[in-house]
């Protein structure tokens, strides 16, 4: 599961998740007329809430969170894990505003009270509050922009290397070279391949550069997506062979009108259909 793919509403969904769970130790209901240091039952204290609010919430946030994450979704019921996640979200809102009309589960009285029944503790108006944000985020995030962004920024580049050139910092990186190491020519001697000087001779006289390609031709270069995006087979298939994540550099070998041919880090190559607002490097 790659982090780096995760958006701005998986951060809300995880916040919620969260909040939710801190709501499940807090008072299901509360009483007027009876101490504030009466021993009220939590949320965990009624099967209902637990199940229908606590636990469909945070699991519902876990699929929708690790859904974004793989990078082939599985499928359960015929609905991908993600849109089950949404919709365990939305279940658990809904039964989160039930209980609130009903906080005791029927209960009209309590010993020592003088009131006409319990109203709702402080524990499910938090979770009515979490799980609301949870299922608004779990919504919204295919269709809002801002939530769509990454939740972690993607690091800034430094040169990119050359096509079939392995970076320093490790594939997927297109950190600079460093000149000088063993085995590499230094600045002004000829490198591998090219004609040098006899040993004990003279220095011959440096070799006139290849003329540079020109301008309309593609050279590689790495580049980053601002979104998840789906890379396709070069055979023209409709199925995903992978799936770029924000983040993570990947080499452009090849340009095929405004689509890119994109080799991943396991050396596997795609075609990448869309290239809005990519990062080159």
């Amino acid at each position: 599961m790659n982090i780096r793919s995760l958006t701005r509403g998986d951060g809300v969904v995880i916040g919620a998740a969260v909040l939710l769970f801190i709501a499940s130790f807090l008072d299901l209901y509360s009483i007027d007329g009876v101490p504030d240091s009466a021993d009220l039952p939590s949320l965990w204290a009624s099967g209902p809430v637990v199940l229908s609010v606590v636990l469909a919430g945070i699991i519902g946030a876990a699929l929708v969170v690790v859904a974004r994450g793989l990078p082939q979704v599985p499928k359960i019921a015929g609905l991908d894990l993600g849109q089950f996640g949404v919709a365990l979200t939305v279940f658990a809102a809904w039964s989160a505003l039930g209980n609130i009309f009903d906080p005791a589960g029927g209960a009209d009285n309590f010993e020592g009270s003088t009131s006409d029944g319990p109203s709702a503790g402080l524990g499910l108006i938090l979770a009515l509050v979490a799980t609301l944000l949870l299922a608004a985020a779990a919504l919204a995030t295919p269709l809002v922009p801002a939530l769509k962004g990454a939740l972690l920024p993607a690091p800034r580049p430094a040169t990119p290397q050359p096509y079939g050139a392995q970076p320093p910092g490790g594939y997927g990186y297109p950190g600079a070279q460093q000149p000088g190491g063993y085995g590499q020519p230094q600045p002004g001697q000829p490198g591998p391949g090219q004609p040098g000087q006899p040993y004990g001779g003279q220095p011959q006289p440096q070799q006139a550069q290849a003329p540079q390609p020109p301008a309309g031709d593609f050279s590689p270069f790495w580049f980053a997506v601002p979104v998840p995006r789906p890379l396709f087979a070069e055979d023209g298939s409709p199925t995903p062979i992978a799936e770029l994540a924000p983040g993570t550099w990947y080499l452009a070998v090849e340009q095929r009108g405004a689509a890119l041919v994109a080799q991943t880090q396991d050396g596997r190559r795609g075609v990448l259909q869309d290239t809005s607002g990519i990062q080159r490097g």
